[in-house]
Parts: C-alpha cells; sequence; structure tokens
C-alpha cells in the first residue's frame, strides 16, 4: 500500500505566562496561559472535528443524506491516579431526522474511519452517545 499525503498542519507553540499556538497557514492564533485547560479543549476540537467529517463519510458510504444539522461535543477530561496522567473522552452526537438505529450504526462505524480514533483506541477511554 502506498499511502498518499493529503495535508500536513504546522503549529508552533511557545510556554509560559505570554504563551501560545499559531499555525502555519494563520488559521489558528491563540494565547495559552496555561497549558491546560488549553490542551484538552483543542485536543477535543481537533478530534470531534475529525470524527464528524468521519460520521459524513461513514453515512456517505451507506448512501444515507445527512440532514443539516448534525452536530458532536467533544469532552477530554484529563485524570491522574497515583502520579499517572491519562485521558478520557466522552462524545455526545446529534444526528437530527435520522432513524436511531441507523444514527448509532453511523456513529460507531466513524470511529473506525476517523484518523484519531484510530490513534487513540486502547490508549484512552472513549464513550459515545448519540443525544
Amino acid at each position: 500500500m502506498t499511502a498518499k499525503l493529503l495535508l500536513t498542519g504546522k503549529t508552533h507553540n511557545t510556554g509560559g505566562r505570554n504563551g501560545g499556538t499559531r499555525s502555519a497557514d494563520g488559521q489558528l492564533d491563540l494565547k495559552l496561559k496555561q497549558p491546560h485547560p488549553a490542551a484538552e479543549n483543542l485536543f477535543g476540537a481537533a478530534w470531534s472535528a475529525c470524527y464528524i467529517g468521519a460520521i459524513e463519510h461513514a453515512a456517505s458510504q451507506r448512501n444515507i443524506k445527512l440532514p443539516a444539522g448534525a452536530e458532536v461535543d467533544a469532552e477530554i477530561d484529563l485524570n491522574v491516579d497515583d502520579g499517572s496522567y491519562f485521558l478520557r473522552a466522552r462524545f455526545n452526537v446529534s444526528v437530527p431526522g435520522v432513524d436511531r438505529d441507523v444514527a448509532h450504526e453511523i456513529i460507531h462505524a466513524a470511529h473506525e474511519i476517523c484518523p484519531y480514533s484510530k490513534a487513540t483506541r486502547g490508549n484512552i477511554d472513549v464513550e459515545t452517545n448519540l443525544i
């Protein structure tokens, strides 16, 4: 299999009280006074953006036209246990106008498509809720 590079995201981060992050294309330019919760918020935003795209792709693979209004709310928890840090994630997904059984199938298939879901599989507990 020959991989085809689709895009590369580039960011530059600085720490400290005047810390921040900026993407090379200028679309992202944020001040980050504290690394947390900024890191969890950014991770949640990136993962859920990828995941909603995967939901759309999973629906199109099944010839299902999603109505406007599909949404994903991500919650990323930073936890510590005996000095070891780890993450947990929850996705609350709304797919209005789609049969619940079909919506469940689509949102679970999306985790097989989304590169973030693949990268974190087995490393982060993920709960996906259809709301």
